[in-house]
């Protein structure tokens, strides 16, 4: 064949590739990159979501889509919102292969149920006992993460042994203030949740050192973004309320990814007005490859906060026990600071 003609059939295959729909050559030609884990990895927050058949909220904008576009790597986007570690080790393993070049994973936080404290913590006092909510979840984190961690990170190194695997932590939620109206957050409880995240993050960065794996704290990359901060990085009570006390867009591109790509791929990685539209354009791609998985994720459960409903029967009631004047601001206010005061003195005891 003549090199006019090669060069002609080269130029169709390019065309080809350009117009068929799903045809993704720079994804397909980059490494492979397994992102793992729960909805800090999915991108729960970004209030963008794939069509994926699926309740898993992953998005274009997490961090995972975001590396793998600056890299032109790969991706398989597994991490699903809700999952435990028993449901990473059952709906999301499968997809590492030993040419598997690059795993990220944060997981954790659900099978301590944080999200239910936090449920828990932002009523009223009187209606509510955030300190237990909070004791739950450490015994939680203290007694029963650390051998979960250990056996799915073995599950992990075992099914791809030659990748780079790179642990993400979970930010402090909270800087001591609660601007939203509707939750009732104390500057004592948001610590005692802070706190908590720290314990997270210790248990986790332990069990990932012992498995060779690297871990990357959030912590000092959030501070100064948290809810209520003049720049949120982490979004307060939302709507959709599923994306309250997630990163937003900024969380992800600002706080993530700076601090996970060096460690996942061995260079600083720049979130370019470039990157940006590569991750959009990949959208399609995307949702049709965990489109396939969408029976298998159905069974994960999602873990939404609630918001403070003071209107429902069980508010009402357990405003009648406390004296609280619904109608008074300034009444639920008052039972609210004394309850806790209560709580916190029985805590001590």
């Amino acid at each position: 064949m003549s090199i006019p003609r090669l060069r002609s059939l080269a130029m169709a295959l390019i065309l080809l590739a350009a117009v068929v729909p799903g045809a993704t050559p720079a994804m397909a030609a980059g490494p492979s990159y397994v992102a793992l884990g729960d909805s800090y990895s999915s991108g729960t927050g970004t209030r963008a979501y794939l069509a994926d058949g699926s309740a898993c909220q992953r998005s274009v904008y997490a961090y995972p889509s975001l590396i793998a576009s600056a890299r032109g790597y790969s991706l398989d986007f597994r991490a699903c919102s809700g999952a435990t570690i028993p449901d990473v080790v059952t709906t999301q393993l499968s997809a590492l292969t030993p040419a598997t070049a690059y795993v990220s994973l944060s997981v954790g936080g659900n099978d301590a149920s944080f999200v239910a404290v936090l449920t828990e913590c932002a009523r009223p006092a009187w209606m509510s006992n955030c300190n237990a909510a909070i004791d739950r979840a450490r015994a939680v984190i203290v007694n029963r993460l650390p051998a979960s961690l250990a056996s799915l990170y073995s599950q992990v190194r075992a099914r791809a042994p030659q990748a780079s695997v790179t642990i993400a932590g979970y930010p402090r939620i909270f800087n001591g203030e609660d601007c939203n109206a509707a939750t009732w957050f104390s500057p004592e409880e948001e610590a005692r949740l802070n706190a908590t995240a720290d314990l997270l993050n210790s248990t986790t960065a332990a069990a990932a050192a012992a498995a060779g794996f690297t871990f990357r704290n959030p912590t000092a990359a959030f501070t100064g973004h948290a809810v209520c901060d003049d720049v949120e990085w982490l979004n307060g009570l939302s709507n959709p309320v599923s994306d309250s006390s997630h990163p937003n867009r900024a969380g992800h591109a600002a706080g993530y990814v700076p601090l996970l790509g060096p460690a996942l791929t061995g260079s600083r990685v720049d979130v370019t007005a470039a990157t940006v539209q590569a991750a959009e354009l990949s959208a399609p791609a995307l949702a049709g490859q965990q489109a396939h998985h969408a029976a298998r994720d159905a069974g994960i459960t999602p873990k939404e906060f609630v918001a403070p409903d003071l209107k429902s029967p069980a508010a009402r009631a357990a405003a009648a026990r406390a004296g609280v004047d619904l109608a008074d601001p300034a009444s639920i206010a008052r039972a609210d600071r004394a309850a806790e005061a209560r709580q916190n003195g029985h805590r001590a005891d």
